[in-house]
């Protein structure tokens, strides 16, 4: 994949993440600078640790596109939120979508650095989940990430891991990110729609 294909998966995830950024400053209740804040955390966190592990330079200060994509997102959606009648439940799909596109961006920028496919696999990892993981934690949410039995890092994992796979039998283009994303996408919606679960710990009472 080159390096403008890479490129178009970045900035579409940062806009998706963007808009659930968004959304969740609007449950909090969040003046319009909390709004782009939480937005652009959202958006290019996990992009931004993932090009400091990589060493090469992060996305967004390369180019500012990235960050006003998601100011200008962040304040049609401070404008238009009342529309939403249950906003949790399109942050939950919004967040699953942008979380299938961001673990295939993470993964083809590893590739673009020569990684190593292991390295590959946990790049698209951190790509797909900080940023979440940074929203919810700034505005005091249980973030998805972490919620007892969610397929979401599992299901990162497994895109990042068909994405691998993919490129291995078919070779380089389009064809990891679409496996990538659909694998993650399948999952995740799986575990939001069917209950789809892991075993959680349970606790034993000493004997």
């Amino acid at each position: 994949m080159d390096l403008s294909a890479a490129l178009l998966l970045d900035l579409a995830s940062v806009a998706v993440f963007a808009v659930t950024g968004a959304l969740v400053a609007a449950r909090a209740q969040l003046d319009p600078v909390g709004f782009v804040f939480v937005a652009c955390l959202t958006a290019v966190g996990g992009g931004t640790v993932r090009d400091l592990l990589l060493d090469r330079p992060v996305f967004w200060l390369a180019d500012p596109r990235p960050v006003a994509l998601a100011g200008a997102l962040a304040m049609a959606v401070f404008f238009t939120h009342h529309l939403l009648a249950s906003r949790i439940r399109v942050i939950v799909w919004l967040d699953a979508l942008a979380l299938a596109v961001a673990v295939a961006a993470g993964v083809a920028a590893a590739h673009g650095t020569g990684a190593a496919p292991w390295a590959q696999v946990v790049m698209g990892v951190v790509t797909g989940c900080l940023g979440g993981l940074m929203r919810d934690v700034v505005v005091g949410e249980v973030p998805l990430v972490l919620r007892q039995g969610e397929l979401y890092v599992t299901a990162a994992l497994a895109g990042a891991v068909a994405a691998v796979a993919a490129r291995t039998v078919l070779g380089d283009g389009w064809p990891p990110a679409l496996a990538c994303a659909a694998t993650t996408f399948a999952l995740r919606a799986g575990s939001i729609r069917l209950g789809w679960r892991l075993p959680g710990f349970r606790p034993r009472p000493p004997r």
